[in-house]
């Protein structure tokens, strides 16, 4: 019951995708404008990206099933690391134009749209789209992308699209007729089968050819069936636990492109951005209760403790009102990757206990402490929790050194569209807004233009023009002309 639940919810994320991919479709068909066309070209691409990775986790999930049915694939007993979310933000990709481009300002303004499409599992993400020339030194993407449910042993790839700006296009092609129908609906069996058909039909015509002669994977340049504004790979990089870091890190990039293709922009090779993760174990209590606690060096003193694991540290409170309240623990036990954490039954008065052999610097050697619980039946629990929170510890690495912090990805907001001129934006009054006041600039304008005709009248009586004013529909005409 609980794969059939699992299967409907990836199911009902894959129509969620093909529903934008129509509309995406639509959109591009009736677009008139560039930056239209480029941002619905790109929302393609996107969708076309989530449906084959919804496509791909779906495969694997149906593999797995089968091997459980038939004995192959049985659910291993070795432990799994707690999940996390990982965090890239402040993505900045340098570039190299030549110096008679950026310095003498000299040659053809090569233009092109690029974004990045990010890639963890089955998530995808994309950032705003940004409008590259020779003016900048960086591609610089404001996002702040969050994955939830990440496992130590990700793989973020992110890839970097670009489109020539420059060229002509011609306008899209209708939609395609619509691949949804009612099939997404049913119930699974016999119509699983057509509903991953549909999707993965409508999302791998994007397979094709860059127009730089290079090949990419499907879902991730626009179908032949669009023809407006088509992206292609230009660079990309896969970033995993090892290149997290609290600051700044600059990473290599495999390039796809030459300087032949009409979508290539000069870059260096690297990008710099800010990876961090941030493990459940690192911000979440794996477990909590009563403990007696005696030291190393006090070999006859138990220590009755509220206990308290999360982090790289067991903290001991006197009560569990001592917590709440936010006072100082009494002691703080660490807990790293390599504390080892067995049961033991040295003390015959309190038997089974749990041993934590705590690694000191090396010139101090390890030391230990022993616990156990007032209740036998909560020790089992006390010693899987404490050898699982060392896992987890150990396979995140550099993640558990300190809580990194994680920027909320900020909203997305529609961009208003422009209307009228650049005058009529500038004299109609803004609406109110916060903060210190801002001169208003229509009144201004108004005294320019009115003295701006005021000085052309002049000139124009000096050349011998008469004019009347109508004032029907205050518009200047000239009704005669002296001499």
């Amino acid at each position: 019951m609980a794969d059939r639940n699992q299967d409907e919810r990836v199911l009902q994320q894959i129509e969620r995708e093909v529903r934008m991919q129509e509309g995406a479709y639509k959109l591009l068909a009736a677009c008139s404008q560039r930056d239209q066309a480029l941002e619905a070209s790109k929302s393609l691409l996107t969708c076309n990206a989530r449906i084959l990775a919804l496509l791909g986790q779906l495969q694997r999930m149906r593999r797995a099933q089968i091997l459980e049915r038939e004995g192959h694939g049985r659910i291993s007993e070795d432990a799994v690391p707690c999940t996390g979310k990982v965090s890239l933000s402040d993505l900045r990709i340098p570039l190299m134009w030549k110096d008679s481009e950026y310095f003498k300002n000299k040659g053809e303004l090569h233009r092109c749209a690029v974004f990045c499409l990010l890639q963890c599992g089955s998530d995808i993400h994309d950032t705003d789209l940004v409008m590259v020339d020779r003016t900048l030194t960086d591609i610089c993407f404001e996002d702040a992308v969050v994955f939830d449910k990440v496992g130590p042993g990700f793989s973020l790839r992110v890839e970097l699209y670009s489109c020539c700006a420059a060229e002509d296009f011609p306008p899209a092609a209708p939609a395609p007729a619509p691949r949804r129908m009612s099939f997404l609906g049913g119930s699974l069996g016999c119509s699983s089968g057509k509903k991953i058909r549909a999707a993965f039909e409508s999302a791998s015509a994007c397979g094709s050819i860059c127009p730089g002669g290079g090949t990419s994977r499907p879902g991730h340049v626009s179908p032949p069936s669009a023809l407006g504004p088509k992206y292609s790979l230009l660079a990309q990089t896969t970033l995993t636990v090892e290149d997290v870091r609290e600051g700044f890190k600059t990473h290599d990039l495999t390039l796809s492109a030459t300087e032949d293709s009409p979508f290539w922009l000069p870059l260096y090779g690297n990008m710099c951005c800010r990876l961090v993760a941030q493990p459940l174990c690192m911000t979440q209590p794996a477990i909590r209760g009563q403990l007696k606690i005696k030291l190393e060096e006090d070999a006859d003193h138990w220590g009755n403790y509220f206990c308290v694991l999360i982090g790289q540290t067991l903290l001991c409170y006197g009560s569990g009102e001592d917590l709440e309240s936010e006072d100082e623990p009494l002691l703080v036990i660490p807990i790293t990757k390599d504390t080892n954490v067995c049961a033991c039954e040295s003390d015959p008065v309190h038997g089974l206990q749990i041993s934590i052999s705590i690694s000191m610097q090396p010139q101090r050697g390890n030391a230990t402490c022993a616990a156990t619980t007032q209740n036998a039946d909560d020790l089992p629990g006390w010693i899987k929790a404490l050898q699982q929170h060392v896992y987890n510890l150990s396979q995140w690495k550099r993640c558990c050194d300190e809580v990194m912090k994680i920027e909320a990805p900020r909203s997305r907001k529609p961009k208003a569209a422009k209307q009228g001129s650049l005058f009529h934006e500038m004299v109609t009054p803004s609406s109110p807004r916060k903060g210190p006041a801002i001169p208003d600039l229509s009144h201004e304008i108004q005294t320019l233009l009115s003295s701006y005709y005021s000085e052309r009248y002049d000139w124009l009586q000096q050349s011998n023009y008469c004019f009347c004013f109508c004032s029907q529909d205050k518009s200047q005409k000239i009704l005669s002309t002296l001499g």
